[in-house]
């Protein structure tokens, strides 16, 4: 980063678009506030780092590392407090998770806004977990990225949940990405955001299999499920999701109702 201002920093650091893994973003913020001190003809001390750094620390997406880049980097970096490092690597590996103020939206790097599907037309109660992973087969007619589902909540009140999502190729039975997350409900029937922590890109024509394993109590859960769902946007061609049952399903069906009710996507 060869940014003269904590203004252009910090406006770097807000993008969505930015194509580099957050660990790496973080050296160069780094490298940054080490130049930034010698500037100011301030010692490069933990302290002076985090003070030039201001606000531009909080943009940091954090949440979006793995553990092991954590661990490797910003965790002996001295620049986070303490406080800050036990909680992000509790935001790591526990659920309930704690409150983090750092960001965990992916960033990505195509162009165009964010859009999301609902394949089902009506929500009902108590749906359960047993260990077995909920899944929906689908296909697109054209390339998307998909960076998160949308899920249901708890029937019992706010309640926390630890997940699994992941998107796999179908027929090659390979992983194309995972996520081992939480995240909390308020008890109503809406869905919750749950995030990959980058965005994982989609052919046209190849099948895959949105797959969430969910540890918790009985959500609601979604009925007439829809075949095929269509999104349409001004600005760009229509995607076109075409929904398949899935082997292996959690309670035994997955287009007429179930899990996994939203695909967030970047056309």
């Amino acid at each position: 980063l060869t940014c003269y201002s904590l203004d252009t920093l910090c406006a770097v650091l807000e993008r969505d678009t930015l194509s580099i893994r957050e660990s790496r973003l973080f050296g160069a913020v780094v490298r940054w506030a080490e130049a930034e001190c010698q500037r100011q003809q301030l010692p490069p001390t933990f302290g002076n780092k985090q003070k030039v750094l201001g606000r531009a620390l909080s943009l940091i997406r954090f949440p979006l590392m793995t553990i092991e880049e954590f661990a490797a980097g910003p965790a002996q970096s001295g620049i986070l407090s303490d406080r800050e490092v036990v909680n992000l690597f509790l935001h790591f590996t526990v659920n309930p998770k704690p409150k983090v103020d750092y960001i965990d939206r992916p960033r990505c790097c195509l162009r165009g806004k964010e859009c999301s599907i609902n394949r089902f037309q009506q929500v009902e109660s108590r749906w359960g977990y047993s260990g077995t992973s909920d899944r929906i087969r689908f296909t697109v007619n054209r390339r998307i990225s998909i960076v998160g589902f949308g899920l249901y909540g708890s029937i019992h009140g706010p309640t926390d949940y630890q997940v699994n999502i992941q998107i796999i190729d179908y027929e090659k039975n390979q992983t194309l990405g995972q996520n081992d997350t939480g995240f909390s409900c308020d008890g109503t029937a809406s869905t919750f955001r749950v995030m990959f922590k980058e965005p994982i890109e989609i052919l046209p024509t190849v099948c895959y299999t949105a797959c969430a394993t969910l540890k918790g109590p009985d959500s609601h859960y979604g009925t007439k499920g829809l075949k095929k769902v269509i999104h349409e946007s001004p600005t760009a061609s229509k995607t076109c999701f075409v929904f398949y049952s899935s082997p292996g399903n959690n309670n035994g069906t997955s287009i007429e109702d179930g899990q996994i009710p939203e695909i967030i996507f970047y056309t």
